[in-house]
C-alpha cells in the first residue's frame, strides 16, 4: 500500500510517521514538498505519487491568528482537504482526515455525538467544518477523526506551554470552565494505524471505508478542564517546577477566538465500530514517562 502523509513535521504527523512504516510505502511530506495553500501543488503530488491512502495530518491550527488570517485558514483547512479528496476519487484512493471539537459551539449539556449539528464559534472551527463538508461532498471513501486538546512532547501545545511557564513563574492562572478530553498524539496515531489494520483484515481498505466511513470522534476517555489538566501535569514526579495554580473563568482570560465551553466528544460510535480508547489520565502518564 502506498500512503501519502501530510504534515510530517507537525506533532501528529511525527507520531504517525513511525507507526505507518509497517503498513507499506510511506511518502511523508511537509509544506516545502506539498503546499496545502496551493491547489496546484496538492494536485500535482497526488497525481505523481498515486497513493492508495492519503492521511491528512496537516492543518492551520493557530486558532487566534486565524481570526485575522481567514483566507489562509480556509485554504489549508477547507480547500486543501477538498482537493485531496477529489484527487483521491480520481485515482481510487481512500482518505483519513483529522478535525476538531471546535466545530461545536459548546452549548450542549453532555457529550457531543457525530449526529449533533456543528456550529463553530471561530474562524478556525468554521474552516475545519468546511473541510469536513468538502471531503463528504467529494464522495471519497473516508474517515474523519474529530479530536480535541491535542498535545505531545513536540510542537506547540498546552503540556509544553505549562512546563515552559513553570520555569519562570511561581503562580499560574488556568481556565477552569472549559471541559474536554486532553488527547495525546500517540493515542491518535496508534488508533489510526490499528483502525487501518482492522479494516484491511476485513477486505480492501477503500471498500471497507465505503461501507463504514464517515465522521468518528477519536479522543481520550473521560474529561477534565484546562485547570484539571494542568494539575495532573504538575503532579507527575518528573516535573520539578511546581507552581501554585489558580482556577479562573474564560471571561478572565479573553482571547481573540472564542472557545467552546463544552468540548466533550462522545466516543461511543468509535468504540462500537472499532475498540476502546485509553483515558486521558492514562495517556498523559505514559507521555510524561518520556520526559
Amino acid at each position: 500500500m502506498k500512503i501519502l502523509l501530510t504534515g510530517k513535521n507537525g506533532q501528529l504527523g511525527q507520531a504517525l510517521q513511525t507507526r505507518l512504516r509497517g503498513l507499506g510505502e510511506v511518502l511523508a511530506v511537509d509544506r516545502t514538498q506539498m503546499d496545502l495553500s496551493d491547489p496546484k501543488s496538492c494536485r500535482a503530488l497526488m497525481q505523481s505519487f498515486q497513493p492508495d491512502l492519503v492521511i491528512n495530518a496537516a492543518a492551520y491550527t493557530a486558532v487566534d491568528k486565524a481570526e485575522q488570517e481567514q483566507a489562509l485558514a480556509f485554504a489549508v483547512n477547507a480547500e486543501a482537504p477538498k482537493i485531496l479528496a477529489e484527487e483521491a476519487v480520481k485515482i481510487g484512493a481512500a482518505l483519513i482526515h483529522y478535525s476538531t471539537d471546535y466545530v461545536f459551539d459548546g452549548s450542549k449539556q453532555g457529550a457531543w455525538t457525530e449526529e449533533d449539528t456543528p456550529h463553530p464559534l471561530s474562524v478556525y472551527g468554521q474552516s475545519k467544518l468546511a473541510g469536513e463538508q468538502g471531503i463528504a461532498a467529494s464522495g471519497v471513501p473516508h474517515l474523519i477523526f474529530r479530536t480535541s486538546w491535542v498535545y505531545s512532547l513536540v510542537g506547540q501545545n498546552f503540556l509544553l506551554t505549562m512546563l515552559r511557564l513553570a520555569k519562570d513563574r511561581k503562580e499560574l492562572s488556568i481556565v477552569d470552565d472549559q471541559h474536554g478530553a486532553p488527547t495525546w498524539t500517540h493515542t491518535i496515531a496508534d488508533a489510526t494505524v490499528r483502525v487501518i489494520q482492522q479494516l484491511q483484515q476485513q477486505g480492501k481498505l477503500v471498500d471497507q471505508l465505503g461501507k463504514i466511513g464517515g465522521i468518528y470522534h477519536l479522543v481520550a476517555e473521560d474529561q477534565t478542564t484546562w485547570f484539571g489538566f494542568a494539575q495532573k501535569i504538575f503532579a507527575h514526579p518528573s516535573v520539578l517546577n511546581k507552581p501554585q495554580l489558580h482556577p479562573i473563568s474564560t471571561e478572565q482570560y479573553p482571547l481573540p477566538a472564542p472557545r467552546p465551553k463544552n468540548s466533550v466528544l462522545s466516543t461511543k460510535k468509535f468504540q462500537q465500530q472499532f475498540f476502546a480508547l485509553p483515558s486521558w489520565e492514562q495517556a498523559l502518564a505514559a507521555c510524561q514517562k518520556d520526559l
